[in-house]
């Protein structure tokens, strides 16, 4: 998303930068063998020379995609020039190149100044070390560029609520734009020629307008499918989060007509991870918009359907089927059906709140919301790893975040990498041992009033507050046919009790009271919260989909 509007634009840059001559004329000779033609390749002798250069792309406006720099230079490090250089360029993507002795300074580069990937030289042959680095990143980087002039334009008030959804659906489901705050001269513009028309706007690349739609109506207009092509599938997925994903991937694999049911946008709950970063084979971590578009795209490779956005509202058996009903009144006929459908923030209760979700009040949504709050002073509510890791991104834009905490430490919930990231970020603080009694504003959030376990109330000032409080399950949809916990979370496998289960044979290890149904992920009851897991159970109720299919 950006904030300004965006004219015709000169090709991105990748720049290269080493102090050896010969090592930067064949870096940038093959990057401009791969490259060339989409990007301006061109190559910095030193850290301040590459400074000046960056600074000179963003006083033009444009865009720098890619960093591949040398770690050891004289007067400035490769590490203090990306330091630099994404203080300039948020959005670009790098790639730092070692001596196999410097292993450890790229390791604190990816701590540090959020490195995407580092290289050990020699880099030859680039078709097997070098372009395999940088095909990937530039594929991330053009997914998540805002468009050229045209493309999907959003118009409204900042602190609109209806806006934020929409700038969040949109974002969420991956989908570039532009957004014009309707008090800009270009959104002012689109404005009065859709006189009449409620804000926000959606203006499509073709020139429609639609005025405060809804998700499903934005969704239709962007070509997404909303309705499955057929009734029948060999599997249903009810949600696209990590484990639904997983899932979807290998039946689709494996040659089983799937399809996937999600209600807002794929990724689930993960996709508001700003960094992912103890997921196995991402040692720098991944975005969880970048693992959910990846996943999706696996997904479709295998000929799986999705719709969304799309909500299931009910499931009940029709032997040999389990009938799923969508919520524009669709009936789906699936033999069996895997239940992703994930969790959701809980509701901060405190004054004030209601009224300004949306305004300055945010659950989740730090990715969304982090570049408008630059220079700002924000509120993180929360402390597991979801609240840490919206601070440490959050960090990179406001002047000040702090993280507001019921218990005595951080280190109760949250994991240990996160902890250190944040006692090291000097724009972070923490409030520990309180939480929010009030927040108030005028038509957006101003001021939130926090109070201490002795009674002590504090106010402070603040322009977001993001709130990650724990979350309650998605399982109302289901009914009482299929066994949850006291909290809501589904029974599986060797919890049901024998007279919640009508078969001769055992339950599968995922199966639900309703043969034939599985639960993974966050839904299931005793699943362990961690994207891995979420992964492995979606890949392994497969397996168990399988066996139902052949035995029942």
């Amino acid at each position: 998303m950006s904030t300004d509007p965006v004219s015709d634009r000169r090709p991105p840059t990748i720049l290269s930068v080493d102090d050896d001559p010969a090592v930067l004329d064949a870096v940038v000779a093959d990057l401009r063998a791969r490259y060339g033609e989409r990007y301006r390749v061109t190559g910095a002798a030193s850290g301040p020379d590459a400074v000046a250069m960056i600074e000179h792309l963003r006083r033009r406006g444009d865009d720098l995609a890619l960093i591949v720099a040398d770690q050891r230079m004289p007067g400035m490090s490769g590490t203090e020039l990306l330091v630099q250089a994404k203080q300039m360029q948020p959005r670009l993507r790098s790639v730092l190149l070692t001596a196999y002795a410097d292993t450890d300074a790229a390791i604190a580069a990816i701590n540090d100044v959020g490195l995407d990937h580092y290289i050990t030289k020699p880099w030859d042959p680039p078709a097997e070390r070098l372009y395999p680095v940088t095909d990937e990143l530039l594929e991330a980087w053009e997914a998540a560029r805002p468009p050229t002039e045209g493309g999907v334009r959003v118009v409204g008030d900042r602190w609109s609520a209806a806006s934020h959804e929409l700038r969040d659906f949109l974002a969420r489901n991956l989908v570039p734009f532009r957004w014009l705050d309707v008090d800009s001269s270009e959104g002012a513009s689109l404005a009065r020629a859709s006189a009449g028309s409620r804000l926000p706007l959606v203006v499509l690349d073709g020139g429609q307008v639609l005025a405060d739609p809804d998700r499903s109506r934005v969704a239709a207009a962007l070509g997404t499918t909303t309705r499955p092509e057929v009734d029948v599938y060999d599997l249903v997925v009810v949600g696209a989060g990590p484990s639904g994903l997983a899932a979807a991937v290998y039946a689709g694999s494996e040659g089983l007509r799937s399809l996937v049911v999600e209600a807002e946008a794929p990724g689930g709950q993960a996709v508001l991870s700003s960094r992912i970063e103890n997921y196995l084979g991402f040692p720098s971590g991944i975005a969880g918009s970048e693992l959910a578009r990846r996943a999706l795209a696996q997904a479709r490779r295998f000929g799986v359907a999705l719709v969304s956005p799309r909500r299931a509202v009910r499931l009940r058996r029709a032997d040999p089927y389990r009938l799923l009903e969508l919520d524009d009144g669709t009936d789906v006929h699936a033999s069996t059906v895997i239940v992703a459908s994930g969790v959701q923030y809980r509701r901060l209760e405190a004054d004030g709140v209601e009224e300004l979700t949306g305004a300055g009040v945010y659950y989740g949504a730090a990715s969304t919301e982090a570049a408008a709050m630059q220079d700002e002073r924000v509120l993180v509510v929360g402390g597991a790893n979801s609240a840490g890791q919206a601070a440490t991104h959050l960090a990179r834009f406001a002047a000040e975040v702090e993280i507001v905490v019921r218990g005595r430490s951080l280190r109760e919930r949250m994991s240990t990498y996160l902890v250190d990231r944040i006692d090291a970020e000097p724009s972070i603080r923490v409030r520990t041992g309180s939480h929010v009694t009030r927040v108030s504003g005028n038509g957006r959030l101003e001021r939130v009033e926090l109070a201490d376990a002795s009674g002590g109330r504090d106010q402070v000032d603040a322009a977001g507050m993001f709130v990650f409080i724990g979350a309650r399950p998605r399982t109302g949809w289901l009914g009482e046919q299929v066994v949850t916990d006291d909290r809501g979370f589904v029974v599986t496998g060797r919890d049901l009790t024998p007279d919640r289960w009508a078969l001769d044979r055992d339950p599968f290890l995922l199966e639900t009271s309703v043969p034939g149904v599985f639960a993974v992920g966050d839904v299931r009851a005793a699943s362990i919260k961690r994207v891995a897991s979420a992964v492995g159970e979606g890949s392994v109720a497969v397996k168990f989909v399988h066996e139902f299919l052949r035995d029942g």
